[in-house]
């Protein structure tokens, strides 16, 4: 029997790490940092990410901004606004909510936000400073899995790690991470051949593939801590993962669950980013 990894339990506590940092901050400057979240259209998902980071921003004292834009907003509408939020010195983090709609060059807006407001970590220069092991921001999934498997206190230096996906957004990043915590990492894709060979090396697994209960026991090694960043819905309506929960937990020694387990972290990293902002560009680091 796995232990359970408990998200809500480890972002709750990351949250209100920066609610007394965000405190004290406010105190001692009359500044309190600020984050921007545009939505262009009404994607139910995207609506529902909105709203929990709203909410996020209430519960550790920051201000929120939204910016909610028709269906039809062109491109040039978009990135003249995030030029507008780029200059707002009350806006310390802007995050374009994806996916964004077919007229809209997703690419264009991302380059378009300053890598100093980025907290996403999606800008090229935040994405080459994570390469080089020089950051101030990490993407916020695959730092939220960091923070996940240091609350196991299992050490990842030495440790052969296997991510299943290789996105710009979890994949690589993750790959990354784990790198520069001298972890042994292997990163595999649809094409890897015989890929089952390949996870059942691996002391820690993580799976961003996005494909219902992909990972089955028999890819899974005795003792595994196995990460599932993967959330997708049956047709019944459950949410479930990219792991197969209940063929997989009893081989592990640590699991993360599906909802409640990688996906609060997500959130709860994007406000930690956004205090890191507003520290470096109020020159409080």
């Amino acid at each position: 029997m796995a232990n359970l990894i408990d998200g809500k339990q480890v972002s709750a506590a990351v949250k209100e790490q920066v609610r007394l940092e965000t405190e004290k901050l406010v105190q001692e400057s009359g500044k309190r940092p600020g984050l921007a979240v545009v939505i262009v259209g009404n994607n139910p998902a995207s609506r529902v990410y909105v709203n929990n980071k709203k909410k996020a921003c209430e519960t550790v004292g920051f201000q929120s901004f939204e910016y909610t834009l028709p269906e039809d907003t062109t491109q040039e509408e978009l990135l003249e606004l995030v030029q507008t939020l780029n200059s707002d010195s009350n806006v310390n983090g802007i995050l374009v909510q994806l996916p964004v709609p077919p007229q809209i060059d997703d690419k264009a807006i991302i380059n378009a936000i300053s890598a100093e407001k980025d907290v996403d970590a999606f800008h090229p220069e935040n994405v080459g400073r994570i390469m080089i092991g020089d950051y101030a921001f990490l993407p916020c999934t695959p730092a939220g899995v960091m923070e996940l498997i240091d609350s196991t206190g299992v050490e990842i230096s030495g440790k052969k790690c296997v991510v299943i996906g290789r996105s710009n957004i979890v994949g690589k990043p993750m790959a990354m991470l784990l790198l520069h915590r001298s972890g042994t990492v292997t990163i595999c894709h649809s094409r890897t051949q015989d890929l089952a060979s390949v996870t059942r090396e691996a002391d820690i697994l993580v799976a961003a593939v996005g494909k219902a209960n992909f990972v089955t026991a028999d890819m899974v090694k005795d003792g595994a801590v196995v990460i599932d960043v993967g959330m997708n819905r049956l047709e019944n309506g459950k949410l479930c993962g990219d792991v197969d929960f209940a063929q997989v937990e009893p081989k592990a020694s640590w699991i993360t669950p599906v909802p409640g387990g990688v996906g609060p972290m997500t959130i709860a990293m994007l406000m930690k980013n956004t205090l890191t902002a507003f520290k470096q560009q109020n020159q409080l680091a």
